[in-house]
């Protein structure tokens, strides 16, 4: 899978489950290529969600629930995620 099609399934994903107000994610692959732990084939995303329905959750809460939407991502296409919420 490539970096785009990841990006609009997460994207979809996401939208499909929470309400939003804007979503945008960021590949951010290239700051980790040279650290021992990179695989090729995984990728680090930065999504910044604007949503008032996460935003009213703790933000443990919310990154779980960001999580368990994209479980299978996670364990397939994404080594790590940085989410921020507002």
């Amino acid at each position: 899978m490539d970096i785009n099609e990841l990006i609009a399934i997460v994207k979809k994903k996401i939208k499909d489950q929470i309400l939003i107000e804007d979503i945008k994610i960021e590949d951010k692959s290239f700051l980790h290529k040279n650290h021992k732990s990179h695989q090729e084939g995984k990728f680090h995303l930065k999504i910044l969600i604007k949503s008032n329905e996460l935003h009213g959750m703790n933000k443990i809460d919310s990154n779980k629930k960001i999580y368990k939407i994209l479980d299978e991502e996670m364990k397939t296409y994404i080594h790590s995620l940085q989410i921020l919420i507002s």
